[in-house]
């Protein structure tokens, strides 16, 4: 290999360091050809196409944080409704209805009405949705909002497992190490909240675990599925949540739930429907971004990302409603924090380890430690 063709391979490997452009080279002897490989990447009617990688990252990631933000504060709120307690399952299907029709007008304004990823794989990812969002907000009615979220926080380790069986991917010991980070943080929660709520209750934490498990299996499905067919997120969720809307509803016919559901919130109509028409838009939009991440940047670093979010979630929940407090869920809460975090430096420890080094040179340097700035011996691990 030339010279000229190692320095623009290293320069290559700088500017993917540095998110500039997501470029690749072609070698043809000699001679180098760049080849653009970007891809489409629209969030409704905002095209981010042309941004670097980076930035399409950060993005998602604010947009993440704010709609789920919002999302979360009515699920509590929805709940604080002493009646509709015991009925999640009912908002679930006022939530799986509107984000049908969501997806619907999606489908027809931006003229994509076909159908790629085939029926009976929609007949799964449908149960595995309901499954993971109807557990989730049944929970809510029988356990303390922070420790429903904290529970979700730990959604890396059923992932991780579904990674290694419905992918076959394998993990590095720092992910292991994260992820029994985050087992002996949630435990400890756990033990928390038993101790000083007096609403904690065994059944919320079953529920919230089988809504955890199947959190895990779907998000490695998603990424699964749409890699495979190359389908539009818009498909997915219409025809995820259309099959899910006549799951939940021939479940909730079959217990004897909807009339007294339906009657709490014929008597308080702006605390159900109102707020849950509010918790639903913000889901649907903070849903279809979590798609775009998990499609982009993988469904690992999709549930990094909405793990932080979580734990800004807690923060305001103790913040806005009044619940007991003790300071084990600061330690316990931040041993599952230190797990994410080391989750996220083992996905970009090539990257960090550069940084990292510059920082400790520079500072010696700065406190006259080290006279020389030693390029030769950074750059040589880039090369």
């Amino acid at each position: 290999m030339s010279r000229d063709s190692k320095k623009l391979r290293t320069e290559s490997h700088l500017r993917q360091i540095l998110g500039l452009r997501d470029i690749t080279y072609i070698e043809m002897g000699d001679n180098l050809e760049t080849v653009d490989k970007k891809k489409e990447m629209k969030i409704f009617f905002v095209d981010l196409t042309y941004f670097s990688s980076t930035a399409q990252f950060l993005i998602l990631c604010s947009a993440t944080f704010f709609f789920y933000l919002i999302y979360g504060y009515f699920q509590e709120l929805i709940f604080r409704l002493e009646e509709f307690r015991p009925h999640g399952w009912y908002l679930t299907l006022v939530q799986f209805f509107c984000y049908t029709c969501f997806g619907l007008i999606e489908m027809v304004a931006t003229g994509d009405r076909s159908r790629k990823i085939p029926l009976k794989m929609y007949c799964l990812l449908a149960f595995l949705t309901v499954a993971t969002m109807g557990l989730s907000n049944t929970s809510v009615g029988y356990l303390n909002y922070p420790t429903q979220v904290i529970f979700k926080c730990c959604k890396l380790i059923p992932v991780m497992i579904g990674g290694v069986l419905i992918q076959g991917k394998k993990y590095s010991p720092l992910d292991v190490t994260a992820m029994l980070m985050m087992v002996v943080g949630l435990i400890l929660f756990t033990l928390a909240d038993n101790s000083v709520s007096p609403s904690f209750n065994t059944y919320g934490v079953i529920l919230i675990t089988l809504a955890l498990c199947a959190d895990g299996l779907i998000g490695n499905f998603q990424e699964k599925t749409l890699k495979q067919y190359s389908a539009g997120n818009s498909e997915m969720v219409f025809y995820s949540y259309s099959l899910g809307l006549l799951y939940i509803f021939i479940g909730i016919l079959l217990l004897g739930d909807f009339v007294s559901a339906f009657k709490v919130c014929q008597e308080y109509p702006m605390q159900t429907y109102g707020y849950g028409l509010i918790f639903s838009l913000s889901g649907y939009i903070g849903l279809y971004i979590v798609l775009t991440l998990v499609k982009s940047f993988g469904a690992l670093i999709a549930v990094t990302v909405t793990t932080c979010r979580k734990a800004v979630t807690i923060i305001l929940s103790f913040l806005f409603f009044t619940k007991p407090f003790t300071y084990q869920y600061v330690w316990s809460g931040l041993i599952v924090v230190l797990g994410i975090y080391l989750n996220v430096y083992s996905k970009n420890k090539a990257s960090w380890d550069i940084t990292l080094t510059q920082w400790y040179w520079c500072i010696r340097q700065k406190l006259g430690l080290q006279r020389n700035y030693p390029i030769t011996s950074i750059t040589s691990t880039i090369v």
